[in-house]
């Protein structure tokens, strides 16, 4: 059901040559009619950032959620205020748009959750946690494991979203990208968040291949309600095995910083970002690559490619 680590590894083979050449590279090298748009920077500053969204922005029109992970506490790693600060200056009628937490958290409550957001320094435009109202359903179109998805209400306010994320490991997930971003996101804090982890009763968090699939399930319920009017942008810096929901209790950074990578696919974003990391050398990708794959990470890649959520062939363009 997974992907191997012996096809990951030949990917980043591949990938390491593309590193150095600055040549494009379909994923595995496989052909394919069609092939989504992965633009790729090594620059990592304000600028870079406006460049590589003003790349993938065609379909983002009207009211735009800009979805992003504002951390725990005095997180370390959360992406740069004053790089979204610019960005966001950018986009007419946009918003920071989060949802509340499950896990003990200070973010389980609004007002806990906008004490953070102001403490970690996002007041430079608003921020709108969007189940501060309570939460409505999407449909999961032919999903196993879920009919539907509770996310928060205010979501329906919004036409486009920019999903700008801070590629990174996790705890639960392997790692986190685009796809976590808007699946766990978006997900209300009471009843999506609920559906998604399934906690216990005695408090465990299941993980392992069902929990990716389920996670898969609400990134398509996202994807389709937005029908196009989404664009994704994975920023490599500060890669740590942990999450941002781990805030100073983060494992320390081991992997080296690797850029911006940026897509209107979001299987092509994601699939980009972890070949990037298999095509480091083994000793750096090593903690990574452990966190992936003892977690079943990689199943977030392979059910969205069985599923059709994007597309698993790419072009990396570099810019």
């Amino acid at each position: 059901m997974g992907i191997s680590r012996r096809n990951f590894l030949r990917a980043g083979a591949a990938l390491a040559g593309t590193l150095a050449t600055g040549a494009t590279l379909p994923v595995h090298g496989r052909a394919a009619e069609t092939k989504a748009r992965v633009y790729a920077t090594k620059s990592l500053d304000r600028e870079s950032l406006r460049k590589m969204y003003a790349l993938v922005c065609g379909g983002i029109t009207g009211r735009v959620a800009i979805k992003l992970h504002t951390g725990e506490p005095n997180g370390p790693n959360i992406l740069p205020r004053e790089w979204v600060r610019d960005l966001q200056a950018t986009i007419p009628e946009s918003t920071i748009v989060e949802c509340n937490v499950l896990y003990p958290s200070p973010r389980q409550t609004t007002e806990g959750h906008r004490e953070v957001i102001r403490q970690n320094g996002w007041t430079f435009c608003p921020v709108d946690i969007m189940d501060e109202e309570g939460d409505v359903s999407l449909p999961v179109k032919n999903g196993r494991w879920l009919k539907e998805l509770a996310v928060g209400s205010h979501l329906l306010n919004y036409d486009s979203m920019l999903v700008l994320t801070h590629f990174k490991g996790h705890t639960l997930g392997g790692f986190g990208g685009s796809l976590k971003n808007i699946s766990i996101g978006c997900a209300s804090g009471k009843v999506g968040k609920q559906q998604l982890h399934r906690v216990t009763p005695e408090g465990g968090w299941p993980g392992g291949a069902p929990f990716m699939e389920r996670m898969v399930e609400g990134g398509r319920a996202i994807v389709d309600h937005f029908n196009g009017h989404m664009a994704y942008v994975n920023v490599l810096r500060n890669m740590s095995v942990s999450c941002d929901c781990e805030g100073v209790a983060a494992e320390p950074v081991r992997l080296p910083d690797l850029g911006i990578l940026a897509s209107t696919d979001l299987q092509a974003v994601d699939r980009a970002s972890v070949d990037m990391i298999y095509a480091l050398p083994e000793n750096v990708r090593a903690p990574m690559v452990e966190r992936m794959e003892s977690r079943e990470g990689l199943r977030q890649l392979s059910y969205m490619k069985e599923t059709g959520l994007g597309s698993s062939e790419y072009e990396l363009i570099w810019v």
